[in-house]
């Protein structure tokens, strides 16, 4: 389908999804969820795809939170509607449910929604102009969209709390060294360091990278022993795919291998 709101863009076993309201920080209104939604489900169907980038247009933000997050930030009367409304603007739930490595190039500011939104990814590089935070409880609320439990999970349940009940705003050195991201370059070098490394990954072999986030993900959330017989059995599982094979015969034949998906 086409999208008006972000752009998505495939090339050599890589999407890109870049949120596109550059004018309005890269918020998120219902037309953006339902795109990135759309996009998201676009990517689960499409086998060529191994990898994944999300980022935002321009040099301002990352993405800046949802409009309606930004109404009650400002302290305006809202109505149940607006409540509402800002359920159906999860777009870090669409983002989660994407089955492939899902890489953020945080371009600039992620702030409420927009650091939920970099929290369902996998993994986060940013630029050093950046800044991250959780401004909910000043203003009453709290994060709706998985902050207050994938944050805990990243960086521990101290620091998350601390950033959360501060409502701080950190820089993105402070987000290296706390573990939020794993990279912070400068702006102008991130496209091309986050595009390398989603290359790095995309010439693995695409059914292992899946299993590989599915272990992790699902291992979070098991007893040590319920992760080693998941690992075990998805490991056992890949043995009977066709790239299994292409990866042992590239091995033998001193080669690189071509994996299919299969």
């Amino acid at each position: 389908m086409g999208y008006t709101t972000i752009t998505y863009t495939e090339k050599e076993h890589i999407a890109h999804i870049v949120l596109n309201r550059p004018y309005a920080g890269n918020s998120i209104n219902q037309q953006l969820a339902q795109e990135l939604e759309e996009a998201c489900r676009e990517i689960n169907q499409d086998g060529a795809v191994y990898v994944v980038t999300i980022t935002g247009a321009g040099n301002e933000a990352f993405c800046s939170g949802s409009e309606i997050e930004q109404l009650l930030q400002s302290g305006s009367d809202v109505t149940d509607a607006y409540y509402s409304a800002l359920a159906r603007l999860n777009v870090a739930a669409a983002v989660a449910s994407i089955d492939r490595p899902v890489l953020a190039a945080i371009n600039g500011d992620a702030i409420v929604q927009g650091l939920e939104l970099a929290l369902s990814c996998d993994i986060r590089l940013a630029a050093s102009g950046a800044r991250f935070g959780f401004p909910q409880v000043a203003s009453g609320i709290i994060p709706m969209a998985g902050g207050t439990q994938r944050l805990p999970r990243l960086i521990g349940k101290g620091k998350a709390l601390e950033l959360i009940l501060t409502a701080e705003t950190i820089s993105a050195e402070e987000a290296l060294a706390i573990g939020l991201v794993s990279q912070v370059f400068p702006g102008e070098a991130l496209a091309a360091e986050v595009e390398s490394l989603a290359r790095t990954m995309a010439e693995k072999a695409p059914i292992s990278l899946r299993y590989v986030k599915e272990a992790v993900n699902k291992g979070m959330d098991l007893t040590l022993e319920q992760g080693l017989h998941l690992e075990a059995d998805l490991y056992c599982l890949l043995q009977t795919t066709g790239d299994r094979t292409e990866g042992i015969n590239a091995f033998l034949e001193k080669r690189s291998p071509q994996f299919k998906g299969e």
